[in-house]
């Protein structure tokens, strides 16, 4: 679950979550976040932060991205099928991974290095 101290961005035009603005150690920066906690950027002011967001919107979620796992060795190409604040659903895309095309994970929010964006 994404914490609570993290701010809520939304699309001025129809108030859709766009991610989310983590607070750094120090105070003076955020890190913009997708809605399921993935950094989109380094951490920058405000007005930056909420910058890349509304200019990146919710294009990750059409992204391929690369699943870490504990079991396999290598990467696996998924993609997203549905995200939310409190987790992400990927599924596989990857032909050539042990596991099986279209085998779908759960992971919690924030996913942390796990998810990775290709």
């Amino acid at each position: 679950m994404i914490p609570a101290q993290w701010t809520a961005v939304h699309r001025d035009d129809d108030n859709e979550l766009l991610g989310y603005l983590a607070p750094t150690v120090g105070g003076d920066h955020v890190i913009p976040t997708t809605v399921f906690g993935h950094e989109l950027a380094e951490p920058c002011h405000v007005d930056d932060a909420v910058e890349v967001l509304e200019s990146t919107g919710l294009s990750y979620l059409a992204d391929r991205w690369e699943l870490l796992s504990d079991a396999h060795s290598e990467p696996m190409t998924v993609q997203i099928v549905e995200a939310s604040p409190a987790s992400v659903t990927v599924q596989s895309i990857d032909y050539g991974h042990e596991g099986g095309y279209g085998t779908r994970f759960t992971l919690a929010a924030p996913t942390g290095s796990r998810l990775q964006r290709r």
